[in-house]
């Protein structure tokens, strides 16, 4: 029995207006979406609000494990902290109001001091509480030094406690292994990306773009969830890909198609 829930992050058919994300992710049976600020801001500059994307996605029976993105906090001069920390209630603020569970907070894309940066993730953490939604650190494997599980469970520790995000992509593009998934506890993953990658490109130059539809590429996907599944993990896999390719295409029916070929890896 699949023990996981299919979600759509909203990258996958971006350019689609943030309540049309929510009606197509819904339509094309996903269980969840995850949503972004860009589009969540260009909804409400255009007089909309953060409570109708909230009820819209409630209304679809849809999850919305996380708002992606918060960033800037890890390294920032002290004398900004405080600014960066007001910014982040805010964005906690529109994220509670949406009814998500987790804020995205992205990492630095050079060297940073590991110290100052967790202390800021128990920081954020803290805030995040008091609004009733959790901050993530997400590790990126296309940045210097906070490129994978590893380098995650640095930062949790010293902040005494958080979620990361998994991601295939960013894992193998970090140069690690999906073995290291078995490091995590299921409660320390606030969601799973799903994707692949190509080998008709070396991965250290991977980019976003590069990532293809689950299955089609060269990644041990079904390990990937079977490590999940053995660490207690139950929450959300969820699409997300970057591809011009896909936005020229009709939203719905990359909708289909990527849900199909998650089922594909997933349940056969």
């Amino acid at each position: 029995m699949n023990p996981f829930a299919y979600g759509l992050n909203a990258s996958t058919i971006r350019g689609t207006p943030v309540l049309e994300q929510i009606r197509i992710a819904a339509a094309a049976g996903y269980r969840a979406i995850e949503l972004w600020y860009a589009d969540t801001d260009a909804h409400r500059a255009a007089g909309g609000s953060l409570g109708e994307i909230g009820r819209a996605a409630a209304d679809a029976g849809l999850q919305v494990p996380t708002l992606i993105y918060f960033d800037g906090w890890f390294d920032c001069p002290e004398p900004l902290w405080p600014a960066i920390r007001q910014s982040a209630a805010r964005r906690f603020a529109e994220a509670a109001e949406m009814g998500a569970s987790h804020v995205i907070c992205s990492p630095p894309a050079g060297p940073a001091d590991l110290h100052t940066g967790a202390r800021r993730y128990a920081e954020l953490l803290t805030l995040g509480r008091s609004y009733g939604v959790g901050a993530s650190f997400e590790f990126l494997g296309f940045v210097e030094r906070y490129r994978g599980i590893e380098s995650a469970l640095e930062v949790m520790a010293l902040a005494g406690g958080g979620t990361t995000v998994v991601d295939p992509f960013h894992i193998a593009r970090g140069g690690g292994s999906v073995e290291s998934l078995a490091r995590l506890r299921g409660d320390q993953v606030a969601v799973s990306h799903f994707n692949d990658i190509t080998d008709r490109i070396p991965i250290d130059r991977q980019g976003d773009s590069d990532r293809v539809m689950p299955g089609e590429g060269i990644l041990d996907l079904r390990r990937h969830c079977g490590l999940l599944q053995r660490i207690g993990f139950r929450g959300v896999l969820s699409l997300e890909l970057f591809r011009e390719d896909l936005w020229a295409r009709d939203p719905a029916e990359v909708a289909r198609e990527g849900l199909a070929r998650m089922r594909e890896v997933v349940e056969s």
